[in-house]
């Protein structure tokens, strides 16, 4: 089975999603805030006529924030909802044939979180990123 990756930029590192579950990659041109949401929720848009939860990957990452921010957004399905999740830049799609391997390096706890294994591209080495826990976001701190 032929499998691929799509690289993106996320506050100047490399990382990965799984090309299976990106339906396609947009400019969002409107997003609507909700109320109360978490903080690396950046609101509501839609594609296609199918609204879609727009995940800050910066603040999912505990990052700090853009310079100039982007609306530059990988939309990915899981369990049928589409999620928006915000990117600096698209690099490419690459193919690949192993599992991810063990990371062997220390990451900030974002990155530690939502990382779910290290590939080697052609252009060099990529977090593979699990969407799932970006768009859970940081664990929630408890109050001292």
């Amino acid at each position: 089975m032929d499998r691929s990756l799509l690289l993106v930029s996320i506050a100047g590192e490399r990382a990965a999603v799984a090309s299976e579950i990106i339906r396609s990659v947009v400019e969002l041109d409107g997003i609507t805030p909700v109320p109360r949401a978490p903080e690396h929720i950046s609101g509501l848009a839609a594609l296609r006529s199918r609204a879609m939860t727009v995940v800050d990957c910066r603040r999912a990452l505990e990052l700090p924030e853009a310079v100039a921010p982007t609306s530059l957004a990988v939309v990915v399905e899981i369990d049928e909802f589409l999620y928006a999740l915000v990117v600096d830049a698209v690099e490419e799609v690459v193919p690949f044939d192993t599992e991810p391997s063990e990371i062997r390096a220390d990451l900030l706890p974002g990155w530690t979180r939502a990382a779910i294994g290290m590939v080697e591209t052609g252009i060099g080495p990529a977090l593979v990123l699990d969407p799932l826990r970006l768009i859970e976001g940081p664990a929630k701190r408890k109050a001292a």
